[in-house]
């Protein structure tokens, strides 16, 4: 019967979102130490040339200010979750193909930082 409710709620909170909430992808990580910071941004730029016409668009939040200076946040919006879901699809699927765009950023990616944890927001 618990369990019952708090879905029942989760689903209640869900649906008063509205369907065009923005939508951030937001991804903690930790620097590999194989790259400079700037070195990741052109990475960065180089994800943002690719994501643009899909909808989506990232920024790198830099801790200044933190308990935990080494742990920087990838933050990634879209206009909705739609958006989102369809550019995520996309990159995932290309992941499988060594030759696309998405699996060669990856790989740059992956050289420069280790994603720690990884959350989605609505933002209204």
């Amino acid at each position: 019967m618990k369990t019952a409710m708090i879905a029942a709620a989760a689903i209640g909170a869900c649906a008063q979102l509205p369907a065009n909430a923005e939508h951030w992808d937001v991804i903690a990580m930790e620097m590999t130490g194989e790259c400079t910071v700037a070195e990741y941004m052109e990475i960065v730029a180089d994800f943002n040339e690719w994501a643009e016409p899909r909808g989506y668009s990232a920024k790198l939040a830099i801790p200044t200010h933190s308990d935990n200076l080494d742990t920087y946040f990838w933050i990634g919006s879209s206009p909705d979750g739609a958006t989102f879901g369809a550019a995520y699809d996309e990159w995932v699927s290309g992941l499988g193909d060594p030759d696309s765009g998405p699996s060669q950023l990856m790989g740059r990616f992956s050289e420069c930082a280790d994603n720690l944890q990884r959350t989605s927001y609505f933002v209204q």
